[in-house]
């Protein structure tokens, strides 16, 4: 009896700790992808999965507006990490059922065991994005320059974009958030 009892004890022991390496395992799937266009970003502190470059959910629980996530592209192929390996560097959009169409500035870090994403940095509502580049500052490193027009302050939103911004980001590869970069900053980026 004593020995039944150990052998059920043992069996349950193993299919316990086998359920939850699969689990475990899954979890971890879903923060790293074989392709960036499918990986999980997150906006405004919500994370948004993208199946081939788009994600559409509920915008509230029972909600038929829907909050719409896309890939819009400028990307920009570099190592943002040191690691050697050629991470992306690109726009996603959202639109949450309203009027506007904001942009955010997104990387994804080429692993060992795919592409994870990062947070984003919101560049604007309804600008126009104009290029992503490599910083040509010799002090900035890993450092990406997003360009787009945008309006002007206190310009209407129905104002078509017309001035020229950039912002300068350098990826944080631990919390996988941009940080701002000073253009000319003559210190050491890294």
């Amino acid at each position: 009896m004593n020995r039944t009892l150990l052998v059920i004890g043992a069996v349950a022991l193993i299919g316990g700790l086998f359920f939850l390496n699969v689990r475990s395992h899954s979890e971890k799937r879903l923060a790293v992808e074989a392709d960036y266009r499918d990986a999980v970003y997150t906006i405004e502190g919500q994370q948004v999965r993208l199946e081939d470059g788009v994600a559409e959910t509920e915008a509230a629980p029972g909600s038929a507006s829907k909050v719409v996530t896309r890939y819009f592209g400028n990307e920009l192929k570099t190592d943002l990490d040191g690691d050697g390996r050629e991470d992306i560097a690109f726009i996603l959009t959202q639109e949450r059922g309203g009027s506007g169409t904001f942009f955010y500035a997104v990387a994804a870090l080429n692993t060992n065991q795919g592409y994870v994403g990062s947070d984003s940095y919101l560049l604007g509502d309804r600008i126009a994005p104009q290029s992503t580049n490599v910083s040509q500052n010799p002090k900035h490193k890993y450092v990406v320059v997003f360009n787009y027009a945008d309006r002007a302050s206190g310009e209407a939103m129905t104002t078509r974009p017309s001035i020229g911004k950039s912002v300068y980001l350098k990826l944080n590869p631990v919390s996988m958030q941009w940080g701002i970069v000073e253009p000319d900053f003559s210190g050491e980026s890294r």
